[in-house]
């Protein structure tokens, strides 16, 4: 399908459920308490940009679940690619590690946050923390599956061309493992982003998710759909910029 007119179909969708959106809420189908107007919502989102949540203003909610996230991302970045692709690289790792994984990937952040308070306390580390834990299992595992998916008849046309196994790693596995690479970069990115309302359970202050939690504590529904969908459209940034980076640097994959 033609670029521009897969562009035009998203818009329209989203334009469509926007409009049924402003029916349902306007038209008083569903209770403002349940879910407000969207009209409601974007004065309360300038509103909120002029005064501040509970005295802090809104570029600091936004800073401090950002700065967490990234923070946790780019740790788990550093040490989950490189380990990723020695798993998938060597049997005896993966055989060593895999079982750990397979135990931990199926457990929710939110169920660590009673020990992270408990061993760590509730500053920012433990924040950091939860959402390095959980974008970590995803990108190690992304990068071994790519390493595996590596074609075995292309590991064997390099190696009858009489390339020494530094030279395989770099010039053969690494390129081929890098999609998946990225695919586990963006899935990391979208958990972690997702994670920091978790995090924020541990006495954040600032940052969305506690506006979102502050505002459902004091039944202030409004302030937490803006929450909310500031998580939805920067996670959506996150991604694209994340896609972006991927089809500059992999420009092949899929060719």
């Amino acid at each position: 399908m033609d670029r521009w007119r897969s562009l035009g179909l998203s818009v329209a969708a989203l334009a469509a459920a926007v409009l049924v959106w402003l029916v349902v809420t306007e038209g008083r189908f569903v209770s403002d308490k349940i879910l407000p107007s969207p009209r409601a919502i974007v004065e309360e989102l300038v509103a909120l940009a002029r005064d501040g949540y509970v005295g802090t203003p809104l570029h600091s909610h936004l800073v401090a679940s950002l700065l967490r996230t990234f923070l946790g991302f780019v740790c788990a970045a550093l040490l989950a690619v490189p380990m990723g692709l020695a798993i998938g690289y060597s049997p005896v790792l993966y055989a060593l590690i895999s079982p750990f994984f397979s135990v931990l990937r199926p457990m929710p952040a939110i169920a660590f946050i009673p020990l992270v308070i408990l061993w760590f306390g509730i500053g920012e580390f433990s924040k950091v923390l939860l959402i390095f834990f959980t974008s970590f299992l995803y990108i190690t595992l992304n990068a071994a599956a790519g390493v595996k998916a590596v074609p075995i008849d292309l590991i064997r046309a390099a190696r009858s061309l009489g390339v020494n196994e530094r030279q395989l790693f770099f010039h053969v596995i690494l390129p081929e493992s890098l999609p998946y690479v990225f695919t586990g970069l963006k899935i990391g990115a979208a958990v972690s982003w997702a994670v920091v309302v978790a995090a924020e359970l541990v006495a954040a202050q600032r940052g969305l998710g506690y506006i979102i939690m502050d505002g459902a504590t004091f039944f202030r529904i409004t302030d937490v759909y803006v929450g909310i969908l500031l998580i939805g459209v920067i996670g959506f940034g996150i991604e694209r910029t994340l896609s972006a980076i991927e089809r500059r640097l992999v420009h092949w994959a899929g060719r």
